[in-house]
């Protein structure tokens, strides 16, 4: 997904009847979410604090992040294993998804975060993150609901082909 591309397809309202019953606990970034909760619904839309989280020092201590302070995002589809899209993370973003499970990234666009789904309803709550071998990029195992892709298509990777399989 390019800075540019960043959630557009965030443009209806999510319904505010539905409640989430899932476990609304934090995790560590160690720690993976074994159960079988749903994304968060619209009752949980975007109301999140707006003063900065701190990330684990520990954690962050591990990330190697690019010039503007930026890292990889991977969003993965829980169950089948889809990669469903490419974000960009910093420290902050990084630490909100941990405490909220609601994924967040932040907008190179816009340079400010976002919460995936905050108002399209296509949210992806987040049963795991893991660091890659460099640490440079995290991989977040998610349940998607609506589409990944800002075009709405379920994951931004169903373009063109581009070489042999």
């Amino acid at each position: 997904m390019s800075g540019s591309e960043e959630d557009k397809s965030d443009t209806s309202p999510m319904s505010g009847s539905e409640e989430d019953k899932s476990d609304t606990r934090p995790m560590s970034g160690s720690e993976e979410d074994k159960s079988d909760t749903r994304p968060m619904s619209g009752s949980e839309e975007d109301k999140s604090d707006t003063r900065p989280m701190m990330l684990d020092p520990e954690i962050a201590a591990r990330l190697k992040r690019d010039a503007n302070g930026l890292f990889a995002a991977i969003a993965q589809e829980r169950g089948t294993g889809k990669v469903l899209m490419l974000a960009w993370m910093d420290d902050e973003a990084l630490a909100r998804t941990l405490a909220t499970r609601q994924a967040t990234y932040y907008s190179r666009s816009r340079g400010e975060l976002w919460v995936k789904g905050a108002t399209s309803g296509h949210t992806q709550y987040v049963h795991s993150v893991r660091l890659d071998c460099d640490g440079d990029a995290v991989l977040l195992d998610v349940d998607q609901t609506g589409g990944a892709c800002h075009t709405g298509a379920h994951t931004c990777f169903d373009a063109d082909l581009l070489g042999p399989v």
